[in-house]
């Protein structure tokens, strides 16, 4: 295969990624696909090697569990909205799988910044595999980012800051392309 080949490739799955909602509630992902899209996430960027990434997987029953410790900690956070409470209660259950990614700090304010760039980096690699394997995705940033009770159920370290909750599924329908803005590029020289 040609350089220019591998680049159409890997250029039509990143053209093809869509953020969707539109899945297929009654049909389960099978477990090692999911572990298969998951293991995707460590082959991102990660500066001085570090290895900042944590991952939950949550299915059936348990994605209700899910949202009501995100809307616990919302709750105990000081949140007093109960319509945005009782949102993050239920919307877990909008997939047949979520997944929870997050990091875990560096020792300076530079590392842990370097360490949620990995996390997000990892989070494309899982979203491009999703895509791959015909699934529809959708990264939602957390409620909360470091909810205790959300954290415990994760089975993350205390300190672990969420970056991405991904819901993934088999697609019910397709999504329509959004236009997307020209980028600038500046050459020099």
């Amino acid at each position: 295969m040609s350089a220019n080949e591998s680049l159409d490739g890997i250029e039509a799955l990143i053209r093809r990624r869509r953020t969707s909602l539109l899945i297929d509630l009654t049909r389960a992902v099978d477990r090692a696909l999911v572990d298969r899209l998951c293991a995707l996430i460590p082959w991102a960027p990660n500066h001085k090697r570090t290895w900042p990434w944590q991952v939950a997987v949550f299915s059936g029953d348990s994605r209700v569990d899910l949202g009501n410790a995100f809307g616990d900690d919302q709750a105990e956070s000081g949140e007093t909205d109960l319509v945005r409470i009782e949102k993050s209660r239920r919307k877990y259950t909008r997939s047949p799988v979520c997944i929870v990614v997050g990091f875990t700090p560096g020792e300076s304010a530079e590392r842990t910044g370097e360490n949620r760039d990995a996390a997000a980096a990892g989070v494309q690699n899982l979203l491009l595999g999703a895509t791959a394997a015909g699934l529809a995705n959708f990264w939602s940033t957390p409620p909360g980012r470091r909810g205790p009770r959300t954290l415990a159920l994760c089975g993350f370290p205390a300190d672990t800051e969420l970056v991405a909750v991904v819901y993934l599924g088999w697609p019910s329908s397709e999504v329509e392309v959004p236009e997307r803005p020209a980028l600038p590029i500046n050459h020099r020289g």
